[in-house]
């Protein structure tokens, strides 16, 4: 009979890849000016171009930024974003949110923007027929591999999202038809905090996973079910801090 777990990876491997999941941080901070090796850039690269993509379009570009020019003009455009923003959220958030770091487009070594040319593969795409926005899930597939890649490479990665897209795409030169998909921070850091910074600081907290979970219809909890999974998750994350898999 055939071992069902044959293809799996050796305990070890499997806790690298565990530890690079759950100590990935979106890294704003901590930039140290070193600059990113390119055979390691090489390698982020080809991780995230092996990303899955629906219809194997491959949507996806990548735009690698260096010169200070640049990144002040993308700093910009992220200036005036974040000024807007922070008038949407009311006065006692608003004063939270002002005090929070939330990019390191100049201080990061390299910005990388993600893109999504979403005429690549043509008008008809297998996966994409009913649902047309699969080109762009996929090309959040190639940024996640990326950023798992970079964490086992020791490079951090931040994501920044607050931005005009258009002035972003004129900062940039992106033709009117790319979609951006993410503009990352990428460089060596001086640490990884052992929680997300947004956890950290009390913005939000991290959600039970076991009080996300359905049973066969929306909103079946099934408490019967739920429970057991409920005392497995606990256990199993409380094995792998013990490990050093995942952050205490």
């Amino acid at each position: 009979m055939e071992n069902p777990s044959q293809h799996a990876f050796a305990a070890a491997e499997r806790a690298a890849v565990y530890r690079a999941i759950f100590s990935r941080r979106d890294v704003r901070g901590q930039f140290l000016p070193t600059p990113v090796p390119e055979a390691a850039l090489a390698r982020l690269l080809l991780a995230a171009h092996h990303a899955p993509s629906v219809g194997f379009m491959q949507p996806w570009n990548f735009l690698l930024i260096r010169s200070p020019e640049v990144k002040a003009r993308v700093r910009a455009v992220f200036a005036r974003a974040n000024a807007e923003a922070a008038l949407l959220f009311p006065d006692g958030r608003r004063e939270i949110y002002s005090r929070l770091k939330l990019e390191g487009i100049v201080e990061a070594p390299l910005g990388l923007c993600v893109t999504c040319d979403r005429e690549r593969s043509g008008p008809v795409v297998i996966g994409r027929t009913h649902m047309p926005t699969m080109d762009r899930y996929s090309s959040v597939c190639a940024v996640q591999n990326l950023w798992l890649a970079a964490r086992a490479e020791g490079l951090g990665v931040g994501w920044v999202s607050i931005f005009d897209e258009a002035e972003l795409r004129a900062a940039l030169g992106i033709p009117p038809g790319i979609v951006v998909i993410a503009y990352l921070c990428i460089g060596y850091v001086s640490h990884f905090h052992d929680q997300p910074e947004l956890e950290k600081s009390g913005w939000l907290p991290r959600l039970p996973v076991a009080d996300l979970l359905y049973y066969e219809q929306w909103g079946e909890a099934d408490r019967e079910r739920r429970e057991p999974l409920t005392a497995r998750l606990a256990a199993m994350q409380a094995d792998f801090q013990q490990r050093g898999v995942f952050p205490a």
